[in-house]
């Protein structure tokens, strides 16, 4: 059945009863969902744009352990934070890759040198390890030949891992629909609906196909990240909410060359930035900023936070020479963060928040890596309403076990990028291959296979969802791989149904969208913004 065949008939069949919708397609959500199926129950996800196309797309691309927590004696967070590591790691394989991290700390910051070197050394603990020791500036100069060259300037070391975050995702949502889920994106809930003064279900409107529905179920989540408060306000229910910027430079691997992640303090303001190694690429990030344009808007990084990463990139890495036309791509994201009132962004908490107003469980807030744990909290305030809840077991898997390519002549790595990002599909993507599209795209390890699939299988509406969130070459290659999409259009233009005219006007909106949001800004200055940059301390 083909992806706008299932999509017909899941339509089709919306009258039908539900145990469970959800609302959102983020990582939140389709971690819910995935928990609700492995319960037994009905559930219906439901996305108003594309899945992950909201934060869970735009993060520094890190399953990190929480070393940040303990600066606020949070280690019961930071010990949750290290265990669903641990379990990304284990069962993520090929998707979450273990990544070596230094904190590039100097003498000369005083009490924050030694506070950073405390804080890994109690985190290192809680890891189960006993803190390595320190590199010296000569050690550090072998290990990141690119950072300053600076006597006295210490690495300390310590262990995260990066991941691949629109992929997961869409891993954990393929496999809870194989287990009986189901998900609809391009799908916006435009009401709630209410009996005895409790939420019974939703009004729904398909913005691909130009419809509406109405769903009735026994519960519905709100697992809409930073649009929760929107969803909430069909309540009446007071926000609850403060949207925060992050936003991220991109450098080729070639121009910008890492084998180790990278914090350090800002020269500016003394806040953490970090270089991080992803895909065939260098991260840099990021920044914190309250995001004033409205949410529905696609986020874009300003001139402002350009610059701002840029000094840092400067202060830190000389060697490389690094410039603006250095820059393969940008991209921004909003931070669903529970308001607390702090002046200062950073000093939000990033902890979850789950509440039940009139029957409507929101959850928001929180971090990727907890995705797991934030959906079993949940789905606990449902029992009440869903016994079946009650079998779920806490500690039992998350990701399923995808199978072999022992048989496929493919490099071992090859094999488990494969394996951790498309899981139990691997075969079939392996066996849908034409010949030469088991070879990876020039200047990235993608398989032009990847495309193939992923066209024809995991729900793509727009050419964007394709080329920034399926795969990821809208930040890996310069113009948004602008130069291979007469070789894309070949791949994938029958398998998405198209004709002509539709590529064309595609090809031509995604190179809009990327021109505008994912290229570096134009220089205008953004007085606010500008202020706030300023601001951090």
């Amino acid at each position: 059945m083909s992806a706008s065949t299932a999509r017909e008939a899941l339509w089709g069949a919306l009258a039908r009863p539900w145990d469970l919708i959800i609302i959102g397609g983020g990582i939140t959500g389709a971690s819910v969902l995935r928990e609700a199926t492995r319960a037994g129950l009905k559930a219906l996800l439901v996305e108003q744009r594309d899945f992950a196309w909201g934060t869970s797309s735009r993060s520094t691309k890190l399953v990190h352990g929480g070393l940040r927590y303990l600066a606020n004696g949070d280690v019961p967070m930071v010990r949750q934070s290290i265990r669903e590591r641990k379990r990304l790691l284990a069962e993520g394989n090929g998707l979450v890759v273990p990544l070596d991290f230094l904190l590039a700390s100097h003498p000369r910051e005083g009490g924050k040198h030694w506070q950073g070197r405390a804080g890994i050394f109690v985190y290192e603990l809680l890891t189960g390890r006993w803190p390595r020791g320190n590199h010296s500036s000569h050690r550090l100069r072998e290990l990141v030949p690119s950072l300053v060259q600076e006597e006295g300037l210490l690495g300390v070391p310590y262990d995260e891992a990066w991941v691949d975050d629109a992929r997961l995702v869409l891993r954990i949502l393929r496999e809870a629909m194989a287990a009986g889920g189901s998900a609809l994106n391009y799908v916006r809930v435009t009401g709630l609906l209410r009996e005895k003064g409790r939420v019974t279900g939703v009004e729904l409107s398909d913005t691909v196909g130009r419809r509406s529905a109405t769903v009735r179920a026994r519960a519905v989540v709100n697992a809409t990240g930073v649009w929760a408060d929107q969803v909430r306000a069909h309540l009446s229910a007071a926000p609850r909410l403060r949207p925060l910027r992050g936003s991220h430079l991109v450098f080729s691997s070639r121009r910008f060359p890492l084998t180790h992640g990278i914090s350090f303090r800002h020269p500016r303001d003394g806040r953490f930035v970090c270089a991080v190694p992803w895909e065939d690429s260098t991260l840099v990030g990021t920044t914190d900023l309250d995001h004033r344009p409205s949410l529905d808007e696609e986020p874009s990084i300003s001139p402002e936070e350009v610059a701002y990463l840029m000094e840092a990139v400067e202060a830190r890495f000389p060697s490389p020479r690094l410039t603006l036309d250095d820059v393969v791509s940008c991209y921004a994201g909003v931070r669903p963060v529970i308001s607390s009132g702090e002046n200062d962004p950073s000093k939000e908490s990033r902890e979850h928040l789950v509440l039940e107003e009139e029957g409507l469980v929101t959850v928001t807030g929180g971090k990727l890596t907890t995705c797991r744990a934030i959906a079993h909290d949940a789905l606990r305030a449902l029992r009440h309403r869903l016994p079946g809840l009650a079998a779920l077991k806490t500690e039992g898997p998350f990701l399923d076990t995808p199978p072999s390519l022992d048989g496929v002549p493919l490099a071992a790595p090859v094999r488990m990028r494969l394996r951790g990002r498309y899981g139990a599909d691997v075969p079939a993507l392996v066996e849908a291959a034409r010949p030469g599209e088991l070879d990876a795209i020039p200047g990235t390890s993608t398989l032009w296979a990847e495309l193939r699939w992923a066209a024809r299988s995991e729900d793509v509406v727009h050419l964007e969802d394709l080329l920034l969130r399926r795969v990821r070459l809208g930040l890996l290659l310069p113009n948004g791989g602008e130069e291979h999409l007469p070789v894309l259009r070949e791949l994938c233009q029958r398998e998405l149904g198209w004709d002509d005219a539709h590529w064309e006007s595609e090809a031509r909106a995604y190179l809009t969208l990327w021109r505008t949001h994912y290229a570096l800004p134009g220089q205008q200055r953004a007085p606010r913004e500008s202020q706030a940059l300023a601001a951090h301390r």
